[in-house]
């Protein structure tokens, strides 16, 4: 996990205190109104980029949300200010009060944004939490003239060029998708589709984590990062190991990788909510 690693005892105590701590999902409905403006592809940028007090993030949207929902911040499930939700843990619905710095595509801080509410966290199959926040798209784009990224509905394809964008550091990255890895597995935790990236260019580092990964063609978020092997061991945290559909383990010190978010589409409500009752859900819960 790409956190600094000064700060992993303490996640990890944390994330104990979380093992089967769970909660049925309950998301507000924003009332009907135009959809916000598209964001145009930023290719390297800091549009929609937040900085968190460990970690990274994004301002994000679905393609369906309207000028007058709730905004979300997506980060990793690693960044969880509770600590890390171990193996098969799913957080939802839970209070939360944390800040974030957004920043201008210039990378100055343009201001802060409070969360009011945990929509969705984990680190099963994929590595993120989502934040609901105090204010709109709207508002937030009348206060700070900060405007969120979309997330993408399909999982990138091989090849496709990508900006790890870290709010963090105040830092980009940039180069493309080398493959998608069937499962990748570190410490207790198992990953699904992991978005293995082509190096070099994006050799992250900690503080990275919950950057988002930015279609340099499109400007949509096609994936969270998330860790990458640092010592060259197998399995490991800080060391994720690839297993193949065969189930062969291989490692490859210093690859780096990213989760998937299109998988949010997969639960997402008509009224714009997760229902991870929903036939065909991906998300686990």
């Amino acid at each position: 996990m790409r956190l600094f690693r000064t700060f992993a005892a303490t996640t990890v105590a944390l994330s104990a205190a979380l093992l089967g701590s769970s909660q049925a999902l309950a998301v507000e409905v924003s009332p009907q109104a135009s959809a916000p403006a598209a964001v145009a592809a930023p290719g390297a940028d800091y549009t929609g980029i937040a900085a968190l007090s460990n970690c990274s993030g994004s301002l994000v949207r679905y393609a369906e949300s309207l000028s007058t929902d709730s905004a979300m911040i997506l980060t990793n499930g690693h960044c969880y200010e509770g600590g890390m939700p171990g193996p098969g843990v799913v957080i939802t619905n839970r209070s939360s009060t944390r800040s974030f710095t957004l920043l201008k595509p210039t990378s100055a801080n343009a201001g802060t944004v409070r969360a009011n509410r945990v929509i969705y966290s984990t680190m099963t199959k994929t590595d993120v939490t989502l934040y609901r926040l105090t204010e709109t798209y709207a508002a937030i784009k009348t206060r700070l003239n900060v405007t969120p990224l979309t997330l993408a509905k399909t999982a990138p394809a091989n090849g496709a060029g990508m900006a790890v964008v870290s709010g963090y550091w105040k830092r980009i990255y940039t180069c493309s998708v080398q493959s998608t890895i069937p499962e990748l597995r570190e410490g207790g935790w198992v990953f699904k589709s992991s978005i293995k990236y082509r190096q070099p260019g994006c050799e992250i580092i900690g503080g990275t984590s919950g950057s988002p990964i930015v279609s340099t063609s499109t400007g949509e978020v096609i994936g969270v990062n998330n860790t990458s092997n640092e010592d060259g061991a197998s399995c490991t945290l800080n060391n994720p190991c690839e297993v193949d559909a065969n189930g062969n383990i291989t490692v490859q010190q210093g690859a780096a990788y990213g989760q998937q978010t299109w998988w949010f589409y997969t639960c997402l409500s008509a009224t714009r909510t997760l229902d991870l009752n929903k036939a065909g859900c991906l998300l686990a819960h």
